[in-house]
């Protein structure tokens, strides 16, 4: 056997091949031996002085074995908190979609009804702007026009009452002067005593708006609650009869004045209108159904 570099003699492979024989046979003799191995009393001392010392390896390895299914974890809870968020963004569209859509179909029944009520057709069409705030008058933009059968000087209403006039029109928009604009004059009839006055607005549109009202015969007088409805214009512009107005919220009367002085609040909700039916002549052809009075479904109008 020559010697390695360090001046030690390797062992021969004689020796290797005694000791790998050596141990298949131990290892033949425990396996069969069982619990009545000769071994045994060996495997028990060995499984009392190292098992400690794996149970504190096991224990010390365990947060780092544990960190790779951590970040698992987290990815895959992030992923069903974005889908949870998805699921509840599309459940508030359904709903807030859901509540219009309901909110719209009153609106067009009361249209409906208003329309039988009054006798009136009428042509449905939504708000879709607001003038703005700093401007001097009181303006909603509907997408009706001319294409509908929308003209200047046309009365518009929605189920709750009269809303205002068409102050102009075009192919497919048309600008709705309010009932409580400051420019806004419109002839009303008290509902109990059937007299006749002016209403003005005054420019504001929150939910205390209110509207003057001067009666004509200077020794007429308002009772609180009493309603009001339009009397009408000549061949119906720009305000047809008998549309609701408001009710009268308080009277006033001083020694200077002619005639009694009522406040009347109006029916309308301003500040949040939408569906709205602008009164046409029942032989309306134009692009969108035309409320009939009389019928349960609208009709629509030919070009």
């Amino acid at each position: 056997m020559a010697p390695s570099r360090t001046g030690r003699r390797r062992p021969s492979r004689a020796v290797l091949v005694l000791l790998l024989l050596a141990s298949f046979a131990v290892i033949t003799l425990d396996a069969r031996g069982g619990d009545r191995s000769p071994l045994a009393p060996v495997r028990s001392a060995a499984g009392d002085l190292f098992g400690p010392v794996e149970d504190v390896t096991a224990s010390a390895a365990r947060p780092f074995a544990a960190v790779p299914e951590h970040f698992r974890s987290a990815d895959r809870l992030r992923r069903e908190l974005a889908s949870v968020r998805a699921r509840n963004t599309r459940l508030r569209q359904q709903l807030a979609g859901t509540a219009v859509a309901r909110n719209r179909a009153a609106e067009l029944d009361g249209l409906l009804a208003g329309s039988r009520s009054t006798g009136h057709s009428l042509v449905p069409a939504r708000v879709v702007a607001m003038g703005p705030a700093q401007s001097f008058s009181r303006t909603v933009t509907i997408d009706a026009g001319t294409s509908s059968g929308v003209h200047p000087d046309m009365t518009v209403l929605d189920d709750d009452g009269l809303v205002g006039r068409v102050l102009r029109a075009d192919r497919s928009t048309s600008t709705v002067l309010l009932l409580v604009d400051r420019e806004s004059v419109v002839g009303g009839r008290l509902g109990s005593s059937m007299e006749v006055g002016f209403l003005r607005g005054r420019g504001d549109v929150a939910d205390d708006s209110r509207l003057d009202l001067e009666l004509v015969d200077p020794g007429a007088t308002a009772r609180r609650g009493d309603t009001l409805v339009t009397w009408g214009s000549k061949d119906g512009a720009p305000y047809v009869a008998g549309v609701p107005i408001g009710r009268v919220a308080s009277v006033s009367r001083t020694p200077r004045q002619q005639s009694t002085q009522a406040a009347i609040r109006p029916f309308v909700d301003f500040t949040s209108l939408d569906l709205v039916g602008v009164v046409v002549d029942p032989r309306t052809k134009g692009d969108r159904p035309v409320l009939t009075a009389g019928s349960t479904t609208p009709a629509r109008g030919g070009r």
